[in-house]
């Protein structure tokens, strides 16, 4: 059977949950990193942590249920294991032998500091280094980070115009968006075409995560460059920082955030940097309550409202845009191109060869429904429903088959001869079909050899 590949974009808590306690408790030493990770908690928690911020005893967990009502134990539920998961508190024994919680001790002082005032700056700004003759307006940084991405997604759909540094290409293979084989250039997989389809803001996270799980491998440190991204979401857009004081491995990762667009730094040896809306968006990662809220404050790739749908099947895309055109014909017939206008088929073929890439219905009717002209978002619902109807049937249509691979045993001499070793395949769990009428029956590929043993010595035993 064809597996298809689903991408999935966990958000900041999710991916911090999966770290390491020694890194947690490293990255906890940061004020950013406290305040940030403090930011996208459940609304409950926070108000636990703020109730406990100042407490140097542990509170008795009896206590600390009175705080919810009844009905409210589910959430109250939920929010004991995100803040436990997060090492943000923990359990510890009282006197009397009760059982408290009490907040982890840096991450506590940290979090007072961020909050409070105190500490060191967590950036130098760019003031220091005198007046820059070639400021950036917010304008022209939005317009910058939005081009450097674009870019990224032409090389993924091969546009011959797009060129990006081996580095980039490489996490690209790396993250499974893209496969290279040896002398050919690389080219885009199913789980990159599923990537194009997703919004800026969840594009960006995914990335992000990808290249996060290179970072060590790269020979930089996680909790370095993670302290980094947190500082940066904190910035204030439109001002300038400084690079003095940074470790070779921050400027080596400044340059990869300037190749995606996250920051602006006029050439390499530049001593200073403008953080673009992305990376000061970034940091609060991807949820499902909050993906559309936080993509609205993200400049997004190419245009926004620019296809109209209709009830024949023909998608017009008013752009200009090479991008979005290649976008466009991942699941449909290009018909006419002209300047500003694309005229495309949606047919059976085109939305089954999109799936057969790994794009689900629902990806491409996300797609339409996000894209759709102003004059389509005055009529409800957007998409015409013969539209999405037929799409979500040539979706089923498709997976109405499933192959799976196997190894087919036949030409038994007796029907008891094909029962024993049937017997056996089931009880190994490795039977895939079977037709008792014919004595044929198919074994997956990992239970074949323990199946093939078997046989051997039920042959020789006889």
């Amino acid at each position: 059977m064809k597996l298809r590949v689903q991408l999935q974009c966990k958000n900041l808590h999710e991916y911090l949950r999966e770290l390491s306690p020694e890194v947690l408790d490293r990255l906890y030493n940061h004020p950013a990193t406290c305040l940030a990770v403090y930011r996208e908690l459940p609304s409950l928690a926070k108000n636990y942590v703020m109730r406990m911020l100042f407490l140097d005893q542990p509170l008795p967990q009896a206590a600390l249920a009175l705080w919810v009502k009844v009905d409210s134990q589910k959430d109250h539920d939920e929010c004991v294991s995100v803040l436990a998961g997060l090492r943000l508190w923990h359990s510890q024994q009282l006197q009397g032998g009760l059982q408290g919680y009490i907040l982890n001790p840096v991450f506590k002082d940290n979090l007072r500091i961020a909050l409070l005032g105190g500490g060191k700056a967590w950036a130098d700004e760019g003031s220091s280094l005198g007046p820059d003759r070639h400021a950036r307006d917010i304008e022209s940084l939005d317009r910058y980070a939005m081009e450097r991405w674009e870019v990224i997604l032409q090389f993924m759909v091969g546009s011959p115009c797009a060129a990006v540094s081996q580095d980039l290409a490489q996490l690209l293979v790396q993250a499974g968006l893209m496969k290279s084989e040896p002398g050919e250039a690389p080219y885009i997989t199913s789980a990159g075409f599923q990537f194009l389809l997703l919004d800026t803001a969840s594009q960006l996270w995914y990335f992000t995560l990808q290249y996060l799980k290179t970072a060590q491998s790269r020979g930089m440190d996680l909790v370095e460059i993670l302290s980094f991204l947190f500082q940066l979401s904190f910035s204030t857009l439109g001002r300038d920082y400084s690079v003095e004081g940074m470790s070779e491995s921050l400027l080596t990762f400044l340059q990869h955030l300037r190749e995606f667009g996250l920051v602006f730094q006029r050439k390499r040896k530049s001593r200073r940097y403008y953080p673009t809306r992305l990376a000061i968006t970034l940091a609060a990662g991807v949820t499902s309550s909050s993906s559309s809220s936080s993509s609205s404050s993200i400049p997004v790739t190419g245009d926004t409202g620019f296809i109209v749908v209709e009830t024949n099947y023909r998608i017009y895309a008013y752009t200009d845009s090479e991008l979005q055109i290649a976008l466009v014909a991942l699941f449909s017939e290009m018909l006419y191109r002209f300047p500003n206008v694309v005229v495309a088929q949606v047919t059976r073929e085109s939305v089954q060869q999109a799936i057969a890439n790994g794009i689900t219905a629902q990806q491409i009717i996300h797609f339409l429904r996000t894209r759709a002209h102003p004059v389509m978002l005055k009529q409800t619902p957007v998409l015409p429903p013969t539209i999405t109807d037929q799409i979500r049937l040539w979706e089923l249509e498709r997976d109405r088959l499933q192959f799976t691979e196997g190894v087919l045993y036949n030409q038994f001499l007796s029907q008891a001869d094909f029962e024993v070793l049937r017997d056996r395949a089931q009880g190994l769990g490795c039977l895939v079909w079977q037709d008792v009428a014919q004595r044929v029956m198919v074994v997956s590929p990992h239970g074949h050899s323990e199946v093939k043993r078997f046989w051997k010595r039920q042959k020789t035993n006889t």
